[in-house]
């Protein structure tokens, strides 16, 4: 039988750091992902500084930096009033050595993170594998996977389920998957046309608030991505249609005939396992917790979380540390999800989708606040940049 001293389900962002990070402390690590290849639609595109810092750590951070597009400025805007407050990461350069949000989409940073685990002695990536089923013992965790057909068994001290929202190990686990579904769908469109020669004073990120249609504006390389929110009951071709994009973009820059890259509908959730931890078996990412996109925490929380337990593993496996190591994984990052990125999230979309009248210009008001009071920018910048929830999961005991 195979044997390793952690199996990581999954081979995403963050099981591809998470196994990186372990084979770098000279951890025996096997990571598993079901696909052959990385999907390349874009999905998750922001990195945000501390997730750039600990990218740096594993020679991770220059080929993506070079690749990507640096963002350190970002914009909320008032759509009906055209009132907006830029927020500039120079402001908190002290606080980290990458003062801006890397905006790359995320199978760039998976790829080249799994294409060098195979260069790391003690690292085994393996395509085409699914991980079907696990039971602990006495010893640890006998998993079984299935590839090319055929089951194969694997002995491993400790599981890692990096698997995504319909978590293979967290139903092993048996762990409740607590939340809910927004009652809207995202349509997330991708054009190469230059948006920026039209609306000239947008940022590379920006969050445009209107309680009709709130939307969103990324950069990334060579693409502008925009996020707009649906009916949930509508139908999806026709949100699709040549007709329904077109007025979307009418809505953005009027009179603009624009071609698009991409286009997809998803659904959003905001959901939290009740436990990351049961035993040897562990959730992070996705398979842990699921958050809207405003803001670009959800990649990012998942590779912190990935980040702590590798750290909390090497000193199980190599310092004799004791177990409840694990315990205090569970305590920071499920303690930090809840705190700070589900509230986050919830409360960044609150403010851009919110009615009009009193409770909308609070909110305006309130950013207005913000910006206008350099300590309150300060710990808003901290706290958007995830610097602050970073440091504050360290605290939890």
């Amino acid at each position: 039988m195979l044997q390793t001293e952690v199996l990581i389900a999954g081979a995403g962002p963050v099981g591809a750091i998470g196994a990186v990070r372990l084979a770098s402390m000279g951890v025996d690590v096997i990571c598993c992902e079901k696909t052959d290849s990385f999907a390349s639609d874009l999905r998750a595109s922001t990195f945000h500084p501390v997730t750039v810092e600990m990218l740096d750590q594993v020679g991770a951070a220059a080929p993506l930096i070079e690749r990507g597009l640096k963002a350190p400025v970002y914009q909320w805007r008032d759509r009906r009033s055209g009132q907006f407050r830029n927020f500039d990461m120079a402001e908190i350069a002290d606080a980290t050595r990458f003062p801006f949000r890397l905006q790359c989409p995320q199978h760039h940073m998976a790829a080249m993170l799994t294409d060098h685990l195979p260069t790391l002695a003690n690292a085994d990536m393996r395509f085409g594998t699914t991980l079907v089923a696990a039971r602990e013992d006495g010893e640890g965790v006998v998993a079984t996977v299935m590839r090319d057909g055929r089951e194969e068994e694997i002995r491993t001290k400790f599981l890692i389920g990096a698997d995504g929202a319909r978590s293979t190990v967290r139903s092993i686990m048996d762990v409740p998957f607590d939340g809910f579904t927004y009652e809207e769908k995202f349509v997330s469109i991708s054009t190469a046309h230059p948006i920026e020669q039209t609306l000239t004073d947008i940022e590379y990120v920006n969050y445009i608030a209107d309680p009709d249609e709130w939307l969103v504006l990324l950069r990334v390389p060579e693409l502008w991505r925009i996020l707009v929110p649906a009916a949930v009951d509508a139908d999806n071709d026709a949100l699709l249609s040549d007709e329904s994009v077109a007025a979307i973009f009418d809505r953005i820059v009027p009179g603009v005939p624009i071609e698009t890259v991409f286009r997809k509908i998803y659904r959003v959730h905001q959901r939290v396992a009740r436990s990351f931890h049961k035993g040897r078996m562990m959730l992070v990412g996705d398979a842990a917790h699921l958050n809207n996109p405003l803001g670009g925490f959800g990649m990012n929380s998942g590779i912190h979380d990935v980040w702590n337990l590798a750290d909390k593993l090497w000193s199980i496996l190599r310092k004799d540390g004791d177990a409840a190591l694990l315990e205090r994984f569970d305590r920071q990052r499920r303690g930090i999800t809840t705190a700070f990125i589900q509230a986050q999230s919830i409360e960044n979309k609150a403010f851009m989708e919110h009615g009009a009248g009193e409770s909308h210009q609070g909110r305006m008001d309130k950013m207005e606040a913000i910006a206008a009071d350099p300590a309150l920018r300060r710990h808003y910048l901290l706290k958007q940049a995830m610097i602050q929830s970073l440091a504050d999961a360290d605290k939890i005991a």
